[in-house]
């Protein structure tokens, strides 16, 4: 009897404690309703009788959603999406109460399905293939936050993983995808063309400017040159005439007839016989004459 006891009050035991794991948040309900406070992560001892223990998630979760979406143009579009969100710790009561656990199909599955429709039938097929994927992705996000966020869901990312256009469709913007980049790269090969030509008009341009610099400083220095010689010619014209000025001002009739005296003296004093022809006018003579 008292094996059985003892074995009942630890079933009971076992039966009365719960453990709340790291990535989750407790919730009493008795009879039904929420009592106390949100019970995190650690041992949770209850009344099992009439107490219940709801463990909820609160890390992030990844909702994984295919279906077929409208574009712009009345295609429908076969895409695989996913939706990361988490709980909002704090709203976990709430989201139990209004909700219920059930909430990826009662509350984020709807709001996505809707937004996502609404959303794409504003683009064309092929800008789901494009840079505008994002942009997408973003105004899903967007509206599916007003309504989630208020429920006490956190919405982290919409991620359109896989995009299925109709087989017609993909080779169409295939194609056209090709013209566009042979387009673009024709635009830059034009481009860069015209970029050389210009560099060679401002190449030549440059060319010509200093070929007419270099004949200018050419015929500036010529002009300078013929200035300086003729410059200089008059310079030494002047010192010609002044050395000449200053050379007949120096000398005398004294002097000359001097200079003539120490002539004949020279001639004299020669052994050679030597004869003197003169029409007797000669400074000479007129010397003796006056002596």
């Amino acid at each position: 009897m008292k094996k059985i006891a003892f074995f009942g009050s630890i079933i009971l035991l076992l039966s009365s404690c719960a453990i709340v794991r790291p990535h989750q948040i407790g919730v009493k309900t008795t009879f039904g309703k929420i009592r106390g406070e949100i019970k995190n992560p650690g041992p949770v001892f209850f009344n099992p009788f009439i107490t219940k223990l709801i463990k909820v998630n609160v890390r992030t979760m990844n909702l994984t959603i295919k279906e077929n979406l409208p574009s712009k143009e009345g295609l429908t579009i076969f895409s695989e999406s996913s939706i990361l969100y988490h709980i909002n710790a704090a709203d976990v009561p709430k989201i139990i109460q209004e909700t219920g656990l059930d909430f990826e199909e009662n509350l984020i599955l709807p709001v996505f399905r809707s937004a996502a429709s609404d959303v794409c039938s504003r683009y064309f097929a092929k800008d789901m293939h494009s840079s505008k994927r994002s942009e997408i992705e973003n105004e899903i996000k967007v509206r599916l936050a007003e309504v989630c966020e208020k429920k006490g869901f956190i919405i982290e990312s919409v991620l359109l993983k896989s995009i299925t256009l109709p087989a017609g469709l993909t080779k169409s913007i295939e194609v056209k995808l090709e013209a566009e980049q042979e387009a673009l790269r024709m635009e830059f090969i034009l481009d860069r063309q015209k970029k050389e030509v210009e560099r060679q008009i401002i190449e030549a341009e440059g060319a010509k400017k200093t070929t007419l610099i270099q004949s200018e400083a050419k015929a500036e220095m010529m002009r300078i040159e013929a200035e300086g010689r003729a410059k200089s010619i008059e310079i030494e014209a002047k010192a010609n005439k002044n050395a000449n000025d200053m050379l007949n001002s120096s000398i005398s009739l004294n002097i000359l007839k001097m200079k003539e005296i120490e002539a004949f003296l020279k001639l004299s004093s020669s052994n050679n016989a030597k004869t003197i022809i003169t029409d007797g006018n000669g400074s000479l003579l007129n010397l003796l004459e006056d002596k």
